[in-house]
């Protein structure tokens, strides 16, 4: 029998019982995926999959400190659980005393449904999807251009168990779309991507129609120099940097001196002015069409996540208000170090502030510019810094007098995102985007375009 035949609340109570360490937590995770794929105005694949991961993290006490040992395996049978909760409480054993080791969070009130199967998602979540991308497969093949890309929709049912009474349950909606136009003979390409939590609210027509204008943007051709550019930014591009800086925004590291948070002599920058635009960078798990967990999901322990936070509550954080940083993200135990608030990571990311004005409106008041689609390979070059470098691709536009009028070729930049913030003269309408760069790893974002009067293209590319 698997394990997977039993309700996934029912793993964690079995999961709990048969430990025999000091402390324990057990998460179950449900997945379910659907897919669609197509290329060259034809659907190629679409799939369903399921699939369940266990982890379990045992906590031993010993003289010099409490230990924790971190299990995580799929497709579990009942056979296999109780090995695994002793494979967990084997390595606590064999481990030395945990850095991040804290009591195990207790108090809060339980999911009232822990004990309901869990959610999944299949091939009706694209019924109104998959025509509305047919019709526009028709209207492409009728223009003259090849529309390739994928949709994936995916549902994660977390139930997190502890022995000291946690009983906690997330149900995380995940919805992508990728939407790639090129020419018939190749030589031009364009890009869109939406995130979504259930494909109800994503217009593929409308997404062709965007690409089929751009294609014919790229129907004229200039060639520039690497250089500094006014450039505007879109949402999908500003997402990846400030994820990136969100993930590098360590209190601990900052504290330690290894980051551009760091204050020179000692200490962080919280408190500093990063932008003379009223801008607020924020998560927040309740935001409305961004939903994510309420509480810490920690499957291992590094940097400013701990095993031990799990269940921790999670509560609307303001990483930067009005231009000034306010928080750099914590666990209990670097909190504790560094003396600053408690403020866990959060899977979601917004910035706003800026003007109701649309990225079209922001092209109209350009003299002279460039207009990207998205970046890619984006890479640390100075932690220090935070120096970035990466590609632009499948479309950079070059603006004149307030008009698209051809496109350019790829650059390679070097840019830091606080940096930019530091530089940015204006700001657009925030709106949700999916970050391209980063959207295997996180996808719930709300971005406004930026306008950045010297952007660094520090050398041409020949990517596409």
């Amino acid at each position: 029998m698997s394990a997977r035949s039993s309700k996934p609340h029912e793993v964690v109570e079995r999961a709990l019982e048969l430990s025999r360490a000091d402390g324990c937590v057990v998460i179950a995770d449900e997945q379910s995926t659907a897919n669609l794929r197509w290329a060259g105005n034809a659907l190629t694949t679409n799939g369903v999959t399921r699939g369940r991961t266990l982890t379990v993290v045992a906590t031993v006490d010993g003289k010099e400190g409490t230990a924790s040992g971190v299990v995580s395996r799929s497709a579990v049978t009942a056979d296999e659980l109780e090995p695994l909760v002793r494979a967990a409480e084997a390595a606590a054993r064999g481990a030395g005393p945990a850095e991040d080791a804290q009591p195990l969070v207790t108090g809060v009130a339980a999911s009232p449904e822990f004990t309901e199967a869990p959610a999944e998602t299949s091939s009706a979540v694209f019924a109104d999807f998959a025509p509305a991308l047919g019709e526009s497969f028709a209207r492409a093949r009728a223009d003259g251009r090849e529309l390739y890309g994928f949709a994936n929709h995916e549902l994660v049912s977390t139930y997190v168990g502890t022995s000291t009474g946690l009983r906690l349950r997330h149900d995380q909606p995940n919805g992508t779309l990728e939407l790639n136009a090129k020419s018939p003979d190749r030589t031009r390409s364009a890009w869109a991507g939406r995130s979504t939590r259930d494909f109800k609210d994503v217009d593929p027509a409308a997404l062709d129609a965007e690409l089929a204008v751009r294609l014919g943007w790229a129907e004229r051709r200039v060639e520039l120099p690497a250089g500094r550019y006014e450039t505007l930014l879109p949402p999908s591009a500003v997402a990846d940097l400030l994820i990136y800086q969100l993930w590098s925004a360590s209190g601990r590291d900052a504290v330690e001196g290894r980051t551009v948070f760091s204050k020179p002599g000692g200490g962080t920058r919280v408190g500093e002015k990063l932008t003379d635009l009223p801008l607020t960078l924020r998560s927040d798990p309740n935001e409305p069409g961004l939903e994510s967990a309420p509480f810490v999901i920690a499957h291992s322990s590094g940097g400013d996540e701990s095993v031990f936070d799990n269940g921790l509550p999670l509560a609307a954080t303001e990483w930067m208000r009005e231009g000034e940083l306010r928080h750099l993200t914590t666990s209990r135990h670097s909190a504790g170090l560094t003396g600053l608030p408690v403020a866990p990571g959060i899977d979601n990311v917004i910035l706003d502030g800026g003007e109701d004005r649309s990225l079209d409106e922001m092209v109209a008041d350009t003299e002279r510019g460039l207009l990207l689609t998205c970046l890619w390979y984006i890479r640390e070059v100075d932690p220090a810094s935070l120096l970035l470098t990466g590609l632009t691709r499948d479309g950079v536009y070059l603006v004149e007098n307030g008009e698209v009028t051809g496109e350019v070729n790829n650059f390679r930049f070097n840019e830091t995102p606080v940096g930019l913030l530091g530089r940015v003269t204006e700001a657009g309408r925030t709106e949700k985007t999916l970050p391209r760069e980063w959207s295997d790893w996180f996808t719930r974002a709300a971005m406004p375009a930026l306008r950045v009067p010297d952007f660094n293209m520090s050398s041409v590319s020949q990517g596409v």
